[in-house]
């Protein structure tokens, strides 16, 4: 679809072909996700005065195929109770708020305020919930009258409310924050809550406060298991610096969520990956076969590609920010655990063009580099039985971004030390990424990486394992150099290299 916007926007230098940024200025968390009569829409924290944080508002675009996006206006702005941090949409498909009617049910957004001048004054409960509505489809927004409608007795951090309809208990649950645990809130109006429950102060990773929660329930694999996921961002306390997004797996009974996980789980191990939360799922069969597009229950997440280590000071202009592509969310038993894979969704396979394909076999020491030309905005895949080898991007300037499987310590590696500029902020390329993959299964598995502009996203088998990264070289890669680093010979199978054509 053409962009409402001058022509020269989305050729500047690291401006991303295959995701989401907006024209100009700041954007950081995505906000508000929701499917509604044949569009997807995404709603995001925006300051569209500066490309540093500011006064946050919301930002909005909407899409029919979760690749291609239209701009749309700023959906919502600061009022007299303060900024508009994160939150969700929901459809309030039975009316249950009052704000609309049976024939036209409203889009309700729930919100966080953040009063800044109370925090500066020393209060503690400078953060309250707010709603805004839709009777257009989500085209203009109405604040509700009585904001906030979730008051604060003292809590700090208390913000970003994710909605859910739980049909089994005919109610509305929000998954909110405070500081350092989650809490559950319930509401069969979405304007009067009453708390259920607290899950978390001692469970999973503490670096940093919690944000942006998000609880869910999936089939496990084929089978007819069900378990809940809870989504929890953190920052810091990432497992390679900063931010990062947790997830636990356990079972919700309509009051609290329990969960038996034992260790950290990750959504993705990369630096840039931060905030992700997925798309409000209305009952089955909602709009029955109306639209071709629509995502049934499929569980959508976006994140933000970024990290609040050095978000503030990436080297891009007129806008700063952007999210990760969406990705389908799935649940497998593995080796007795559950694990959350997190995987494109198949409708960017639309982009592709100019595909080469080719098999390599390299014996012990040997490298073998492909020249490819538009590496800067491709796919490349390719299959392998090895867990010890390295694939690396490159240019003529000697930046190259470094790929490793190791099988002794059972660790993919991610190293962007001389990938391009860097010296923006200590803490970009201060150490190489690392991510266990311990549980990798013993036969072939797929490796692909997205590579856009200024990011890569390498998803391992199918999804099981998932780093998400920036990069900014001072001239696009155009080599693909790989090299075995184990003790025998190995074969890359099924390598495919695909330019792609830009979402705008």
């Amino acid at each position: 679809m053409t962009p409402d916007f001058k022509s020269a926007t989305y050729t500047e230098t690291y401006r991303p072909q295959l995701h989401f940024s907006p024209p100009q200025f700041w954007m950081n968390d995505p906000n508000g996700l929701i499917y509604h009569k044949g569009k997807y829409h995404l709603f995001y924290q925006y300051y569209p005065e500066d490309i540093k944080w500011g006064p946050m508002h919301w930002g909005h675009a909407v899409s029919t195929d979760l690749v291609h996006w239209q701009h749309k206006p700023t959906a919502l702005f600061p009022d007299e109770h303060g900024y508009i941090f994160s939150g969700s949409v929901v459809l309030d498909f039975g009316n249950t708020s009052g704000l609309g009617s049976a024939e036209n049910p409203p889009m309700v957004a729930i919100f966080t305020y953040h009063d800044a001048e109370a925090k500066e004054d020393g209060a503690k409960n400078y953060e309250t919930q707010g709603l805004a509505y839709s009777l257009d489809d989500g085209e203009t927004w109405e604040m509700y009258v009585n904001n906030p409608v979730l008051p604060n007795d003292g809590m700090e951090d208390f913000r970003d409310p994710k909605v859910f309809w739980d049909a089994s208990n005919n109610a509305w649950v929000m998954s909110i924050v405070a500081g350092d645990h989650l809490q559950l809130w319930n509401s069969s109006d979405l304007k009067s809550w009453k708390k259920l429950s607290n899950f978390g102060k001692r469970r999973g990773a503490h670096g940093g406060v919690w944000e942006c929660p998000d609880l869910f329930k999936m089939k496990v694999g084929d089978t007819d298991e069900e378990k809940w996921v809870l989504l929890i961002s953190i920052n810091p306390g990432g497992p390679n610096g900063g931010s990062a997004t947790q997830y636990f797996v356990g079972d919700f009974d309509g009051q609290q969520f329990t969960s038996e996980q034992q260790e950290t789980q990750w959504v993705d191990w990369g630096t840039d990956n931060y905030a992700g939360v997925t798309y409000f799922t209305l009952p089955k069969d909602y709009y029955g076969d109306t639209y071709e597009n629509d995502p049934g229950q499929d569980r959508i997440f976006i994140g933000w590609m970024n990290n609040w280590d050095y978000g503030q000071e990436t080297p891009t202009t007129p806008w700063r920010g952007a999210m990760t592509v969406p990705r389908k969310l799935s649940l497998q038993k593995v080796a007795g655990r559950y694990m959350l894979y997190n995987y494109p969704v198949p409708q960017l396979e639309q982009l592709k063009t100019e595909v080469q394909e080719t098999e390599l076999e390299l014996a012990i020491g040997d490298k073998k580099e492909i020249k490819f030309d538009g590496l800067e905005q491709s796919e490349v895949r390719f299959t392998t039985e090895s867990k010890d080898f390295v694939v690396k991007l490159k240019n003529t300037k000697n930046e190259e971004v470094v790929l490793t499987m190791n099988s002794e310590q059972k660790l993919f590696l991610l190293d962007r030390v001389v990938s391009g500029k860097t010296d923006f902020n200590e803490k970009f390329a201060n150490q190489i990424q690392q991510m266990p993959v311990a549980e990798l299964p013993e036969g072939p598995y797929e490796v692909r990486m997205l590579n856009d502009r200024s990011s890569i996203e390498v998803f391992i088998n199918k999804g099981q394992y998932t780093m998400t990264a920036q990069l900014f070289p001072t001239e696009p890669y155009d080599a693909l150099e790989f090299e075995n680093v184990s003790e025998t010979s190995i074969r890359f199978d099924n390598i495919v290299l695909a330019q792609m054509k830009t979402i705008w």
